[in-house]
């Protein structure tokens, strides 16, 4: 129930996937919608690649405590 890392930094272009290795449905949801992976199952994944720049703070849509920072260099 948790993002791991919870903060990451990457270069623009590069692709970031979430794995989720939980019992439960998770999303990647950046404010201001930047980025929404949608529910990712269990045991499943999802890219993103990372082209813009900026520092991007993400939520679970389904879990709001579970929250983590992408920033893009």
């Amino acid at each position: 129930m948790r993002f791991e890392p919870q903060t990451l930094t990457v270069k623009s272009g590069e692709r970031v996937t979430w794995t989720n290795k939980d019992l439960f449905p998770h999303t990647a949801t950046a404010e201001g919608k930047a980025f929404d992976s949608k529910a990712i199952e269990p045991k499943a994944s999802w890219t993103f690649v990372a082209a813009k720049p900026g520092t991007y703070s993400y939520v679970c849509a389904l879990h709001p405590t579970m929250k983590g920072r992408l920033t893009v260099e």
